[in-house]
């Protein structure tokens, strides 16, 4: 999977538009499009089906003009859309988060929130989509342990949740004896890291001044973020 398309399901048009402009602010993810009621967001994933362009992502409202986000839900795995849902929504009584868990809701985002917040659940989405795409057919028992895993975060040591220290200070050392630019690819190779893994502590260590980024330049496709010691 090289890029994670969403739609952005929300039926307020300004919060549509700030969540969807998230949305383009995350590397690896592209917005597929915004739909403002649920008759649209099933019209939306069945073209984009037909059409080849299959919509990974749902960022889902619970409160819709036509209907219920979670039944929705419902709805979209009793077709055989496979579609994964990240809540966004300012519903937080137990028993709405409980029906959210039966119907296969991956991360639940309470509004209102701070980019950061939202950044960090996609991030966490990310990870696990990446170590869900494998080119397998069946995963081992610590394999789908790690890929759920992915989903979880937690503090340490002070640092934003799902860093750890240990993992910091290896990024920070590879890039301070690297002798050029590297981009999160080649981080989460030599460090043995996912990806989006590496591209996430690369990208704490730029904003706290530590690392510089850059746009690399010269290959095919789409300009690749190198990262070097500040």
């Amino acid at each position: 999977m090289t890029e994670i398309r969403v739609l952005v399901v929300e039926d307020d048009p300004r919060t549509a538009e700030a969540h969807g402009a998230y949305v383009e602010r995350m590397p690896g993810f592209a917005l597929a499009g915004i739909a403002h009621t649920a008759a649209e967001a099933r019209r939306r994933l069945r073209d984009a089906a037909a059409s080849g362009e299959r919509i990974h992502l749902l960022l889902l409202d619970f409160s819709l003009p036509d209907g219920d986000g979670l039944s929705l839900c419902g709805e979209l795995r009793a077709s055989g859309l496979v579609v994964d849902v990240v809540a966004v929504t300012a519903e937080r009584a137990l028993d709405t988060v409980r029906r959210a868990v039966a119907v296969g809701v991956v991360q639940y985002l309470i509004k209102p929130f701070t980019f950061a917040a939202f950044a960090e659940k996609l991030e966490a989405y990310a990870a696990y989509a990446e170590r869900m795409n494998q080119p397998v057919s069946a995963l081992s028992q610590s394999e789908v342990d790690t890929a759920f895993s992915a989903l979880r975060t937690s503090n340490a040591a002070g640092l934003p949740k799902g860093l750890s220290p240990q993992t910091l200070g290896g990024v920070e050392q590879l890039l301070a004896t690297s002798e050029r630019a590297l981009s999160a690819s080649e981080v989460a190779e030599i460090l043995g890291l996912s990806r989006v893994t590496a591209r996430r502590y690369l990208e704490f260590l730029t904003e706290r001044g530590v690392a510089t980024r850059a746009q690399r330049h010269g290959g095919k496709g789409r300009p690749e973020a190198e990262y070097s010691r500040g």
